[in-house]
């Protein structure tokens, strides 16, 4: 059975180059507004969205946030001329799994395709295995549903923010490097800056920390990376 692709772009000869390319693989669906992008998601199961940001009326962005309401699993490849830092991180932190700015070499794109979805089927036996709650402090993290209580507040997670908070919590009380952490949480050669690391944990301790500025939970080790410690 083929994998399904959602391929979201306004700019008709880049998005006819692309279902050329993608149409001997696999099964797209193309739609050239937000609005339809989300009506194909509600419609049906996708292995893969590739999602252009600068969309008429609903941009990519708001499409991935609505997105990740409901679904926290199925990768986001963000397509985009908006290709500043700033734009990639917060591309990443809403739920996006990568990025690639335009203009962009076609071999490159394709590889990055094969690796989400590759990588997305892995990650789907790995959260059968690794379903359940784990409790620290006043926060309790649901793994199986993407989502987190603290303080009274029931907070939805992406996908990165799970997978990073499971990575430190598997290694209480050891240091995980930055390089570990971009390995097995983007898990692909082309990798975000560790800045988008940072950003992530600054996200995170919002989330969990009573004083995000005075960390009991994930601490920073500088110069290598972070670690989690349960505490009382």
């Amino acid at each position: 059975m083929q994998q399904k692709i959602l391929l979201v772009e306004d700019e008709k000869n880049i998005a006819e180059s692309l279902l050329f390319n993608l149409e001997n693989e696999y099964d797209v669906v193309w739609a050239e507004t937000g609005e339809k992008a989300l009506q194909e998601w509600k419609a049906g199961q996708f292995d893969l969205i590739v999602l252009d940001v600068m969309l008429p009326r609903l941009s990519g962005f708001d499409v991935c946030k609505t997105i990740r309401q409901k679904d926290a699993q199925t990768p986001i490849l963000f397509l985009t001329a908006k290709n500043q830092e700033r734009d990639r991180i917060e591309g990443f932190q809403i739920g996006g799994d990568d990025y690639l700015g335009k203009p962009f070499n076609l071999d490159e794109f394709l590889l990055r395709v094969k690796a989400l979805i590759r990588r997305s089927q892995r990650t789907s036996v790995a959260t059968t295995e690794i379903s359940g709650q784990y409790h620290f402090g006043q926060a309790t993290i649901d793994f199986e549903n993407y989502e987190a209580t603290a303080n009274g507040q029931k907070i939805p997670l992406t996908k990165k923010e799970c997978l990073l908070m499971k990575l430190l919590i598997e290694n209480e009380g050891q240091v995980v490097t930055r390089d570990e952490i971009l390995s097995k949480v983007w898990g692909y050669e082309t990798l975000p800056s560790t800045r988008t690391i940072d950003n992530f944990i600054v996200k995170l301790r919002s989330y969990f920390e009573p004083n995000p500025k005075e960390p009991q939970f994930i601490h920073s080790i500088r110069g290598v990376g972070y670690k989690f410690t349960k505490g009382e």
